[in-house]
């Protein structure tokens, strides 16, 4: 990292199937619940967590066994039922508590809990009610299970009394709408939790999650499951199953990141399936496929639930080809995410194609660059021209990014969008990360509140990424959303951002009803449609009526519009899952209206009334409703259970070195964090065989390295004559040692690779496992001086004396000493 001071008609066929599934979904799990497969496991997996006792034996593994997903896909919708599968290896009763993700748009609209032969099904109540009612079935014995909503793709799930050697199954349930794109669907399932990034000052360690909560995420410790060790399982696998139930012919079924099966049934019904029915859940499950000619057409969708109470989908496809327009001059502002998240594949993928981006813009734009971690680093003082020159310091700068520190993604915004921009441009924002920050809805609060006349272009890069806040960017950008997985090309993706730009299909649209009573209307503000890709509006109707219905807005340049017959029925039977679909629409769009004050805990008590109201009217989670289920009839014995707090995997292509620093941070962190100090994890040794890393009581010895937390701590430490010796190899990056004998009779030295020594000082990265003010202050009287430090992950960048190196390595305090280069 260089270190720089300046910066719709469309057949019911298609979708009646899945909105009129509904409850006898929950009934099926994709995984047969045999015998065999929920005994107590007695031969523990290599690398995958388990429980220990006080005495640090092995008793079990952890409690999530395994997870199946069954999905019914019928044209643009998906019923999806996620059967979660808890067991209790211990001689104990336990709680556990698992962190975990959901599509950002699911409509959760049941849950189910099944003990023994005992099925529970789980009620929607406000989150202190539910929350209260679940303490006092756990306090008096009972199996209870609660599920709460972090963000709208982040759910925590807690089940209490769990008696040894017994099973719970949790079985979710939603309905979502499908991305559709130039003739294509996608289905897509979030695996896992990636790690946040948490701003502001972290207050008292919490019981569970990894990150203390703070001003700016009072809620971090609910969004920060505890991460496995690099080289570990978490324990628990997952399996999927996709029906797609087209109603007209299926093609090009494809899987993105995952091996799959795939059985046709017939040309329209095609049942997908992951060929290992045990993937560990690292990375997100993306299926696509395309249907054939062009069966997708504009069209309408509506449902009663009772008598003056209907509800309707409207679906407006765009035509494909925009008539030709001259092409306007633009701004583009191109911003990259270079933290620490980012580090290894997922930068490179970030800068491969925003470089093809470059490539691609107009000869009479103009552009600035943008990198950010810890701070904003501007390629210019403002946007330039597009010129050969320009271009070639725009890949100078692109080569020189590493991912490393922290994601301060706020400063990004406003350094994008706050500046006046050029009256004579368009303004167009490319913003390329993972999205991996706790404070996601403050960003979308600044994107809405900035955005003027720009648009704002998203791009997900990575396997696992936070769709939520990318998707909500983009819509509160008025833009549009590319996610870029680590095992696809960048240049259709900036092929796709170029044409956009250059030619959007629809811009300023609106709608004339043509005197139909309908209401809440969703979303709220209409986008600009930048490709085939269909605005679906969702709203309430209270009386039955027949109208011509009318989009208008601007289509190259020229005035365009499209009328729909549309007639609202008195009664329509199906489609039954629409309400919840609007309900998830309305709660998503109160959201968003106190983006602000839900991130920081203080909602606005009118909005989060609403919110509450319409949650319990269509029975939905939010925010501020939860799903609670107790197990009346049995009360188990035994006193308070113990919690386990369930750890996720590392999503994949996400470096450990870029989140945490180093293994021996991620180790003693976990130690410190364990909950109730009772299980260990184990993973391949590192390269140093035979040598303590240094750290709390961990151990690593040839053939494999032990991390054990709490009272099952193992410890051996090598001999005297060889501490400092195997501190150093462990601490000390390679290009390091030896530096101070390649210097010059001045200080200074340059090696080819990009290290750089001025006046005997170097710019390194430090990895802390304690950052207090005493720490920083040791570090200080060795001659070190800070230049930027990452609080969440305990990063200080700074310059040193290349002759204090070695004992700035041997701080017990310090766990990495790595070169910055430029």
């Amino acid at each position: 990292m260089k270190i720089n001071r300046a910066i719709i008609p469309l057949a019911a066929t298609l979708i009646a199937g899945v909105l009129v599934s509904g409850a006898a979904s929950l009934g099926q799990s994709g995984r047969a619940a045999s015998a065999a497969s929920l005994e107590p496991v007695t031969r523990l997996t290599e690398g995958a967590l388990q429980v220990v006792d006080k005495e640090g034996k092995p008793v079990g593994q952890c409690p999530l066994r395994h997870t199946s997903v069954n999905a019914d896909v019928s044209g643009f919708a998906a019923r999806v039922t996620v059967t979660q599968e808890f067991y209790n290896p211990l001689k104990e009763k336990i709680e556990a508590i698992y962190c975990f993700p959901l599509p950002q748009d699911a409509a959760v609209d049941r849950m189910r809990m099944t003990v023994g032969s005992r099925t529970i099904e789980g009620e929607v109540r406000r989150r202190e009610e539910a929350k209260a009612i679940y303490e006092q079935a756990k306090a008096a014995g009972h199996v209870a299970s609660l599920l709460d909503q972090e963000r709208p793709n982040i759910f925590t799930q807690s089940v209490a009394n769990i008696m040894p050697g017994e099973k719970v199954f949790i079985r979710i349930s939603y309905v979502n709408l499908l991305k559709y794109e130039d003739g294509q669907f996608e289905f897509s399932f979030p695996m896992v939790v990636g790690p946040r990034y948490i701003p502001g000052q972290p207050g008292a360690q919490p019981a569970v999650g990894t990150a203390a909560d703070t001003a700016e995420v009072p809620d971090a410790s609910r969004i920060t499951p505890p991460i496995t060790p690099e080289g570990t399982r978490a324990g628990h696998d997952i399996d999927i199953s996709v029906e797609i139930n087209a109603g007209v012919p299926v093609e090009d079924v494809v899987s993105v990141l995952h091996a799959t099966d795939v059985k046709r049934e017939a040309d329209q019904r095609i049942r997908v399936s992951l060929q290992d029915a045990a993937t560990i859940p690292n990375k997100d499950f993306i299926l696509r496929w395309q249907v054939a000619g062009d069966d997708v057409r504009t069209g309408l969708l509506p449902s009663t639930r009772a008598a003056g109470d209907g509800y309707f989908s409207l679906i407006l496809v765009p035509p494909k080809v925009p008539t030709p327009a001259q092409i306007a001059p633009k701004e583009m502002i191109f911003v990259i995410d270079t933290s620490g998240s980012q580090m290894g594949w997922p930068i490179e993928k970030s800068k491969e194609t925003m470089r093809l981006c470059i490539q691609q813009m107009n000869p009479n734009d103009t552009f600035q660059m943008l990198g950010f971690s810890n701070e904003v680093i501007p390629l210019f003082d403002k946007p330039r021209p597009n010129t050969g020159e320009n271009r070639k310091l725009a890949e100078e700068f692109l080569a020189s990014r590493l991912g490393q520190g922290g994601t301060e993604m706020m400063k990004a915004v406003e350094a994008a969008l706050k500046p006046a921009a050029d009256p004579a441009r368009l303004r167009i924002v490319c913003f390329m990360t993972d999205g991996y920050v706790g404070n996601d809805m403050a960003i979308l609060d600044a994107v809405r509140k900035n955005i003027g006349g720009a648009r704002l272009f998203s791009f997900g890069i990575g396997n696992g990424v936070n769709r939520f806040l990318l998707d909500g960017m983009a819509e509160m950008g008025r833009g549009a959303v590319e996610y870029v997985t680590l095992a696809e090309k960048g240049d259709e993706a900036a092929s796709r951002f170029a044409g956009r730009i250059a030619k959007p299909i629809i811009t300023d649209v609106s709608v004339d009803w043509g005197g139909l009573q309908v209401a809440d209307i969703y979303p709220e503000y209409f986008p600009d449609l930048f490709s085939a890709k269909p605005l679906i509006l969702t709203g309430r109707y209270e009386a039955p009526g027949r109208a011509t219905v009318t989009f208008r807005g601007r289509s190259g340049g020229e005035e365009w519009e499209q009328s729909v017959p549309v007639t609202l029925p008195a009664r329509a039977s199906g489609n039954t899952a629409l309400p919840s679909l609007w309900g998830r629409a309305r709660i998503g769009a109160l959201t968003a209206s106190d983006y602000a004050g839900i991130q920081s805990g203080k909602p606005d008590e009118k909005i989060k009334d609403q919110i509450i109201q319409t949650a319990l009217d269509y029975q939905l989670m939010s925010q501020f409703t939860s799903f609670v289920a107790v197990e009346q009839m049995t009360v188990t014995d035994g006193g308070k259970p113990r919690t386990i707090s369930v750890p996720v995997e590392m999503p994949e292509g996400v470096s450990y070195d870029g989140i945490f620093g180093t293994r021996a941070v991620l180790a003693r962190q976990s130690a410190a964090r364990g909950v109730n100090h009772f299980y260990s994890l184990s993973y391949p040794a590192a390269s140093s065989a035979g040598v303590a890393l240094g750290y709390g009581g961990a151990v690593a010895k040839t053939g494999a390295a032990e991390i054990a937390l709490g009272d099952a701590v193992v410890s051996k430490t090598p001999a005297p004559a060889d501490k400092r010796k195997a501190l150093l190899a462990a601490r000390l990056d390679p290009e390091l040692a030896g530096l101070l004998g390649k210097l010059d009779a001045k200080g200074n030295y340059t090696g080819k690779d990009g290290l750089k020594v001025t006046a005997g000082r170097l710019l390194v990265t430090l990895a802390l496992s304690d950052d207090s003010a005493a720490n920083i202050a040791k570090l200080k009287a060795l001659g070190f001086e800070v230049v930027s430090s990452a609080r969440s992950v305990k990063l200080v960048i700074g310059r040193a004396p290349v002759r204090k190196l070695e004992e700035i390595a041997l701080l017990d305090f310090v766990t990495r000493v790595s070169p910055v280069k430029d």
